[in-house]
């Protein structure tokens, strides 16, 4: 005997059809495509975007997905949008390339007597430059055997980047005697590792002075800060100058720690940080606390507040590689204490984002995306710094072709601070005799956007 079917289940199941049919018609943008071919990569790089991007509502349409997807993945930016990136970690040439990443080095170039120099102004700890003898000050005369002119320098700096090895000749300058003797240089592309912080006390007119370099903000780094804090205030420091102009940027828990230690009288639960997303992520408010706690376990904010040394602002050196997390500090820090940022505007990257892995194939490493998610804001809604921070003293770093080591006294940046600090600015100008030339390359340098911890974004009470 055949079983029949109720007339309410008939319909029930012909309306479920119904239904299945309409949503499918409805977005028909879903397709299907063999693992590992463009169109695969590139759908689903389009959804992420759609779903994370900041600006998604500017996006254009999906557009021709058997394109590379380096090259796909560009064109779903907005045009201001110069920091989002994607890469392989199979595909080395799809990274960020840099000078401070395969060499160690950081270059600007000057015009001095009608001749032109590179000049070093950075060198990393335990890097192909350092290890080959390269330091703060060098000038280069030839780079891969070309003499540097007025009208190749720009190139000369683009061709550095893209090569694996260099060829460099060097000299060096003082007032006292002029210009040694030139050396040739070789490097070949390698790695660098964690940096050292650099710190000291300077004893003048009866003040103490802090003054720390920081080269990045890795994970991590609230223990190194609170053990350098600590040290200074048992020596009962005044007075701090924190050197943030080779600082590309990093880690937000590590920039909160070193907020943390400097701000004068704030509280745990005292808003740090405005994440402006699109309108699936929204705003997302960090606490001083919270921002801490996003990628640091270890150290507690009530420890770091115990080293907080007897300051009420903060001097900070700054310049056109002053990026990300070191323009976050130098922003949110204001609305607690008097920032005085002294050099050149910073590179404006006021964008912060996490990483995006594409880990649908089991066992096999997929694309990864670094798209700028959200805008940051400090507790007053001050941001929009897309053009840099204007410091509160200009200076250039490079006014005559000797330049000083850092946390040297003489160095220009250094000193302008120490000066402001004890009142003994000469009112007679130094006259500047090498002149800066403009390198529009220099953001490559930067490290990428301030870097998430997506766990933290991506809970259950978050958006997305």
């Amino acid at each position: 005997m055949k079983k029949k079917i109720s007339t309410c289940l008939f319909y029930g199941i012909i309306l479920l059809i119904e239904v299945l049919i309409l949503s499918c018609s409805a977005d028909d943008d879903i397709q299907f495509y063999n693992e590992g071919t463009n169109e695969y990569i590139n759908e689903w790089m389009y959804r992420q975007m759609k779903k994370y991007y900041r600006w998604n509502d500017g996006m254009p349409a999906q557009g021709d997905l058997s394109a590379k997807p380096k090259e796909y993945f560009a064109k779903l930016l907005q045009k201001e949008d110069i920091y989002s990136y994607a890469v392989h970690p199979e595909i080395p040439e799809t990274a960020p390339q840099s000078l401070r990443r395969k060499f160690g080095f950081d270059v600007s170039f000057i015009d001095f007597e009608g001749k032109y120099y590179g000049v070093i102004l950075y060198v990393l700890a335990d890097s192909p430059a350092k290890n080959n003898g390269l330091k703060r000050g060098h000038l280069i005369t030839h780079i891969n055997g070309t003499i540097i002119n007025e009208g190749n320098y720009e190139q000369l700096y683009k061709n550095m980047i893209l090569t694996a090895s260099l060829s460099l000749k060097l000299t060096a300058y003082s007032l006292q005697s002029g210009f040694s003797a030139s050396k040739e240089v070789s490097l070949i592309q390698g790695f660098s590792f964690l940096q050292p912080m650099p710190y000291q006390v300077i004893s003048a007119q009866n003040t103490k002075i802090g003054y720390l370099e920081i080269p990045h903000f890795d994970v991590g780094q609230a223990q190194q800060f609170l053990q350098i804090f600590q040290d200074l205030k048992s020596k009962s420091i005044t007075e701090l100058i924190v050197d943030l102009r080779y600082n590309g940027g990093g880690d937000i828990a590590s920039a909160a720690a070193l907020s943390i230690l400097i701000a004068p009288n704030i509280k745990a639960s005292d808003l740090y940080v405005k994440f402006e997303g699109n309108a699936n992520g929204g705003t997302v408010n960090q606490t001083f606390k919270q921002a801490l706690e996003s990628n640091e376990t270890k150290i507690t904010f009530d420890a770091l507040r115990a080293a907080h040394p007897s300051i009420d602002k903060v001097y900070i050196l700054c310049g056109k590689r002053t990026a990300s997390a070191s323009e976050l500090i130098i922003n949110n820090l204001k609305p607690y204490m008097n920032v005085i940022t002294i050099g050149d505007k910073t590179l404006g990257k006021d964008v912060a984002g996490f990483p995006i892995e594409d880990d649908r194939i089991s066992g096999k490493k997929g694309w990864i995306l670094y798209p700028s998610i959200y805008k940051l804001y400090n507790s007053r809604s001050e941001g929009n710094y897309t053009k840099g921070i204007e410091p509160v003293i200009y200076a250039d770093e490079i006014q005559q072709p000797e330049v000083f080591a850092l946390g040297n006294s003489s160095e220009v940046l250094l000193k302008k601070a120490l000066n402001t600090i004890l009142g003994t600015e000469s009112k007679m100008k130094t006259s500047s005799t090498a002149k800066s030339l403009n390198l529009r390359a220099v953001s490559s340098d930067a490290d990428e956007i301030l870097l998430l911890n997506p766990k933290v974004f991506l809970d259950s009470d978050k958006p997305f």
